[in-house]
């Protein structure tokens, strides 16, 4: 078989030549990782989060580097949806034409969702939009609409009638007792596709000053120490619902992508493990054939039919 057929992957609104993605809020608008490699060697990439107006975000620092991961607070900063439809999009698709986009939208009404969703539905270079109702940097708004099921439904359903059928992929916030309630809230109210997960809120603290390392006090926890979280709560969803799930927490290695996939993942992206390694999806998608062929998997969809 080529190795194009093994690394395939089809999703609603996302035809992937590799299931690897950058994560977004990873890799800006990609003109930023265009500078480390050629951005057709990915399967698709998820711009930064998108707000109706530019936000300039959180207060300095908003990164710090943990015993198993980054702790982030960027709080949205962005460029807002007008300068991305405008001018992000636009050189995006014209020097990557082929690479399927994945916009993100986030919000602080239910009627901010609506109007961004609506106009990056509009917009030609969008292949689906991914819905960070989950962000657990941002006060008012997102954490409690993503952690919520009758509003998330509500939500969803909403936004859907305004995406112009492109496909929405609701990305949910691992910081609940139970995710799968809100993976079922999504799909009712008409989600194609699932993003789990978010990251999970956190806490680092400078000694010296006796002070949180960040300016936030908080922030979302990405890397190694939530892969296991992430796995467990794909496995939970997935013997519940059909719905495409792209994975997403803490992966480094081409063997983690057969992990999330075993897990019941259908794609996945690579966030934190691009912050000290610039070339980490490239690397991973390289690796991804001859990790298949040590544990003999033939192609990548064949581990779909994965149950435990």
């Amino acid at each position: 078989m080529e190795e194009a057929q093994r690394l395939a992957v089809e999703l609603p609104g996302l035809s992937l030549k590799n299931p690897v993605i950058p994560a977004s809020g990873t890799c800006g608008y990609g003109q930023q990782i265009a500078r480390n490699y050629d951005l057709n060697l990915l399967g698709s990439l998820v711009l930064k989060s998108t707000t109706l107006h530019a936000r300039s975000g959180n207060p300095q620092p908003r990164v710090c580097e943990t015993s198993a991961g980054w702790l982030n607070a960027n709080g949205l900063q962005n460029v807002g949806v007008q300068a991305v439809v405008n001018e992000k999009l636009p050189w995006l698709k014209g020097h990557y034409p082929h690479l399927p986009i994945i916009a993100s939208a986030a919000g602080f009404s239910t009627a901010e969702y609506e109007t961004v969703v609506h106009q990056l539905g509009q917009a030609p270079e969008v292949n689906a939009i991914e819905l960070n109702v989950s962000c657990p940097n941002v006060k008012h708004g997102g954490l409690a609409m993503g952690t919520d099921p009758a509003v998330l439904e509500d939500l969803t359903r909403k936004v859907v009638k305004q995406a112009a059928g492109t496909p929405i992929y609701v990305k949910l916030t691992p910081n609940v007792t139970n995710i799968v309630p809100l993976a079922q809230a999504a799909e009712r109210g008409g989600a194609n596709g699932l993003t789990m997960v978010n990251t999970l809120t956190g806490l680092s603290i400078d000694l010296k000053t006796r002070r949180p390392v960040l300016a936030n006090v908080t922030g979302g926890l990405s890397g190694p120490a939530i892969k296991p979280l992430a796995l467990r709560m794909i496995h939970q969803v997935r013997a519940v619902s059909s719905l495409p799930i792209i994975g997403v927490g803490g992966i480094e290695t081409a063997e983690d992508v057969l992990e999330f996939m075993m897990a019941g993942a259908n794609a996945v992206e690579v966030g934190a493990a691009s912050f000290h390694d610039p070339l980490a999806c490239p690397r991973i998608v390289a690796d991804l054939p001859l990790v298949m062929d040590r544990y003999g998997v033939e192609k990548l969809t064949d581990l779909w039919e994965v149950r435990f």
